[in-house]
This record gives C-alpha cells, sequence and structure tokens, in this order.
C-alpha cells in the first residue's frame, strides 16, 4: 500500500493509457461558429499519454531538471494538462498559484519559492518581465504563445524538434519527494505554499473515489481545472465547460447546462459560487439535469437554500456532496445533501455552525491556542461540544509549507511516532454522532474580554432574513473587542426598507444568547472576497471599513 501511495501520480496516466487507450481523456471547448454553436478539441489517454511524454523529452532536453521547481501559468487547455503530467513525470515540481490572487501576492509566493523555470501564456511572461517576478532564480523561461524575445523558449518550436512517438520513463520518486507546490487562496493572511507529495496526491484519489464511488468511464464536468488532473486517476473523462475558471461566480450558467448535456456528464465539481448562480437559473428555467449521478462542491460552505435549488434539477437518487478541508488536507470529512436538508440546515439557522459530516481522517478538536504546541498529547483533545481548533492526521496531509519554517511551527504538531497533526486552523466542535461541526476560521473569532463569539453560528442565525444574502461577524480592536455584524442585502433597499430590515435583524439578536453582545450592525454594498470561491470574505479589509464607518 505505502509503496502504491509513493508512485509517481503520472503512473495513473500511463496505466490508463494502456487500459482504455482510446477514451477521452480531456475535452475542451474550442470555440463557436457564427451560430453561436460550439466545437471541442480533446485529446485521449493515448494521446495525452504520448503528448505528455514528448513534452517531457523536450523539457529534459532544454534545462528542465528532476527537482526543478516550475512556474506553470497556463490557461485552461490541452497543453496545461499535458503540461502538467509531463513536469510530474520528468519529478519536476510544478508551482500553481491562482492568477486571481493579485499581482502582489503573485510577486511575493514567486520570490518566497524561488522557482527555476517559467512556463506560461504571453500575457503571463509580460508580466513577468515587467514586474519582475522571480529574476533572481529564473533561468529557463518557455512560452506556450510566440516568441518575442530571444531568450524566451517556444513550447511548440522545441516539441517539433522532438519525435512525434518520443517515450519517457517517469522518474521513481522517493518517499515523501516534492511532487508539487500549490499556493493557498490567501484568504487569512497572506498565500501559503503547501508541499504536495506524490503520496498525498495518490491519498486523495483514493479517498475520492472510495467516499463518492466513481467509476471507471464517467464524464467529469470540472470547472476548477486542477482538479481534472484527478480524472485520469479515476477513469473519468474530464470535459472543462466554456467558462472563465478564475471567476466561477460569473459563469453563464447556460454554458454550464450545455456541456452536460453534451456529453451527458455524470460528475460535476464546482465551487458553492457556481452552484448558487447555475442553481438560481435551473430553477427559473425548470432545468433537469438526469444524467448527473453526483455533484460535489468545495472551497467554502455551500447554503442549504443552494443545496435545494440544486438538487431540483437532479435525479431522485442524486445527491450533492460537500467535502470539507483545505489545500493542506483534502478530503477532511464529507456530508451528503439529503442529511444538510432533512436535518442538520436547522440547527445551523439555530447557530450550532454548519455540519461537514463525519471525519474520513484521524481527527480531534483541541483546546484553542494561537501560539505553536510542539508535541501532540491525547490531552489537547476536547469533549463533544466544546468548540476548539480542528487537527487532522492522515495521508492526504502535505507535510509543511514551503520556505515558512515560522507558519510550520503555527501549523503542525510532532508526534511521538515522528509524524504530525495539521492544525486547519478553524474550529469546531464534535457531536454524540461523531459529525463535525465547522464554526468558522480560529483567526477570525471575535473576543470582547467577557465571552469569545465565533463567526458561523453568529451570522446564521441573521441570514435566515429572506432580504439578506450573507453576514460577517468581525471585531474592531486587538483586545477586548467590539463585536460588529456587517450585512450585505440581496439587492439595493430604500433608507426605510433598511431601518424595518435593521429592526428585523435587532429582533433576531434578542432571540440568540451567543450573539447579544454583537454592539453595531452595519450594511455593506459588498463585501470583499476571494475571486476563487466567491465565498471567503476578507474580514480584516472589512474590519477597517467598519471601524471608520462607527467613527
Amino acid at each position: 500500500m505505502a509503496e502504491d501511495l509513493n508512485r509517481n501520480i503520472a503512473m495513473h496516466l500511463t496505466l490508463r493509457a494502456q487500459q482504455q487507450p482510446y477514451t477521452a481523456a480531456v475535452i475542451f471547448p474550442e470555440g463557436r461558429d457564427c451560430s453561436g454553436h460550439i466545437s471541442y478539441t480533446h485529446l485521449t489517454y493515448q494521446q495525452l499519454e504520448q503528448e505528455s511524454n514528448r513534452i517531457a523529452c523536450a523539457l529534459q532536453k532544454n534545462g528542465v531538471k528532476q527537482g526543478a521547481r516550475t512556474v506553470l501559468m497556463v490557461s485552461p487547455s490541452l497543453d496545461f494538462f499535458a503540461l502538467t503530467f509531463a513536469l510530474f513525470k520528468l519529478g519536476a515540481t510544478p508551482v500553481l498559484i491562482d492568477p486571481g490572487m493579485g499581482v502582489k501576492n503573485i510577486k511575493k509566493c514567486l520570490e518566497e519559492v524561488e522557482p527555476e523555470i517559467f512556463i506560461g501564456i504571453s500575457k503571463a511572461h509580460i508580466a513577468r518581465v515587467l514586474l519582475g517576478w522571480a529574476k533572481k532564480s529564473l533561468t529557463v523561461n518557455i512560452t506556450t504563445g510566440f516568441s518575442w524575445h530571444s531568450q524566451l523558449l517556444n513550447l511548440r518550436q522545441l516539441m517539433n524538434a522532438t519525435a512525434h512517438d518520443a517515450t519517457f520513463t517517469s522518474h521513481c520518486p522517493a518517499p515523501e519527494e516534492t511532487a508539487a507546490i500549490l499556493f493557498t487562496s490567501g484568504s487569512t493572511g497572506p498565500p501559503k505554499g503547501a508541499i504536495y507529495s506524490h503520496a498525498n496526491f495518490n491519498a486523495q484519489i483514493a479517498a475520492l473515489q472510495s467516499l463518492y464511488d466513481i467509476e471507471a468511464g464517467e464524464v467529469d464536468l470540472c470547472t476548477f481545472p486542477l482538479f481534472a488532473l484527478f480524472a485520469p486517476a479515476l477513469g473519468m473523462t474530464a470535459v472543462i465547460p466554456d467558462m472563465d475558471a478564475t471567476r466561477p461566480a460569473q459563469v453563464n450558467p447556460d454554458r454550464i447546462f450545455e456541456a452536460i448535456n453534451d456529453f451527458g456528464v455524470t460528475n460535476m465539481f464546482g465551487s458553492p459560487a457556481l452552484l448558487r448562480r447555475v442553481a438560481a437559473q435551473g430553477c427559473r428555467q425548470n432545468k433537469k439535469l438526469p444524467t448527473l449521478k453526483r455533484v460535489i462542491s468545495a472551497g467554502a460552505p455551500v447554503p442549504a437554500t443552494v443545496l435545494e435549488q440544486f438538487s431540483t434539477m437532479l435525479n431522485d437518487t442524486t445527491e450533492i456532496f460537500t467535502p470539507y478541508g483545505a489545500t493542506e488536507s483534502l478530503p477532511v470529512c464529507s456530508i451528503n445533501s439529503r442529511t444538510v436538508l432533512n436535518e442538520t440546515r436547522f440547527l445551523t439557522d439555530q447557530g450550532k455552525g454548519i455540519c461537514v459530516g463525519q471525519p474520513v481522517i484521524d481527527l480531534h478538536i483541541i483546546t484553542i491556542d494561537d501560539s505553536p504546541i510542539t508535541l501532540w498529547d491525547e490531552a489537547l483533545s476536547l469533549p463533544p461540544y466544546e468548540i476548539g481548533e480542528i487537527c487532522v492526521k492522515g495521508p492526504q496531509v502535505t507535510k509543511g509549507y514551503f520556505n515558512r519554517p515560522q507558519s510550520n511551527q503555527l501549523s503542525k504538531i510532532t508526534t511521538a511516532d515522528g509524524g504530525y497533526y495539521h492544525r486547519m486552523g478553524d474550529v469546531g466542535y464534535r457531536d454524540v454522532k461523531g459529525r463535525i461541526w465547522f464554526c468558522g476560521r480560529k483567526a477570525h473569532r471575535v473576543e470582547t474580554g467577557q465571552e469569545t463569539l465565533f463567526t458561523i453560528p453568529c451570522e446564521a442565525v441573521f441570514n435566515t432574513h429572506p432580504q439578506v444574502y450573507r453576514t460577517a461577524l468581525i471585531g474592531i480592536g486587538d483586545s477586548n473587542q467590539q463585536a460588529v455584524l456587517c450585512v450585505e442585502l440581496h439587492q439595493k433597499t430604500t433608507a426605510d426598507q433598511k431601518q424595518q430590515i435593521l429592526d428585523d435583524l435587532r429582533q433576531i439578536q434578542k432571540t440568540f444568547p451567543h450573539t447579544k453582545a454583537i454592539t453595531d450592525i452595519l450594511f455593506h454594498p459588498a463585501f470583499p472576497v476571494d475571486i476563487r470561491h466567491n465565498a471567503k470574505i476578507f474580514r480584516e479589509k472589512l474590519a477597517i471599513w467598519a471601524a471608520k464607518e462607527l467613527r
């Protein structure tokens, strides 16, 4: 089993190419004609294997070596998939950064990771040169677009100099050897590069297959391209819809329906923001999606109202699964829509937190502490219903952050056997059934001096108001904080309407003892949120805004 976990992630593609060579591995939208009809291009498993072999040979001849940290800034495309598998085969280390985090954060991430290779589209290289990204460490720069500089290598030209039937033997990684560096979204603090081993990737694949009973031959609609890399390991065909993957909250729902119907999609992965938009339009159009066997949504909690709306488009036996986890560890827990809609949503509305289901790995709730914990002790664990920090241990848990020793000290607890627990930075509790209830980020708790308020339990009771889109609990001040609730409404309202909503929210506040410490309620036009999930609220920015408003 350990040997299977440590094998190169690219070996899954090689095996699928042998088992089902003519099955489509990736289907990608190529364009539309004047009538708006879409055309697609694709690679079979055999073609993707050959293409990635050819790229691996070309890269190796041009200075990309085993262990080379390689920034990959390529738009979702067939090139993206072939390049990523080629880098895995080489034993190079792909560095994947969400472009939505902004140019300043990208520059900091690249300075931190000190990449040697940069492979990207023309726009990425222009930004690299103009903004000075990683200029001290880069030795090889390769474009997938046009070569506008003599020292800029062109991927197509490199491949033209490589035989079409070139073979390549995948690098055999040592245990815990770095496979990739994936940066977090930076919704709490600066983005950090999580170090993935091949064992982490393989454990994730095994967990997803087991949890959701995914079978070879299924068709996967993947709205987050990185997850499409798992499709070959699971034997699925990955269909990429016609959308901007960096902006799921602006997706055109008709494009999602189109892809599902064109290919008889059986499995769909999407962020909560995407599901919300698709579900709303699906309800308006009375849309049905009979081919879907399951829907998976991760990255942020999915509101019960969205699950309810989306479920109207599905067969009675089709579930929406919402796994809980993070870049550093996924999946940790999982729950299905039927359980949420029939049971846990009502407790969420009463301020009990969001149930994320049963753990799928070793999980403990420990005493909340902002300091490092050097050695694991069972005495740290809290009893049921006591809120603490969520800690996890298992093969899908990453070993640390790249070039971030202080973050590693704060996030890892060493065990006596040489292993480690990862501190999720989330707070929650376990109920008597063993289920985990998420109560928000540890860094977002508000300490008034008399009590500690947690974001999710406080916000959920106010979110039940029909005109409230979402709320955010924030604390003003460093100690003995002032608890303030920021409110974003579904639509613009008049001053009188706003006053009525405020009166309603104050009435809700009186109903629940855990919200009485909130001193002020402020209306905000549109919360600052992360671009990846459009759900992680930048509360630090809200706190600055609220402090100014209250002055």
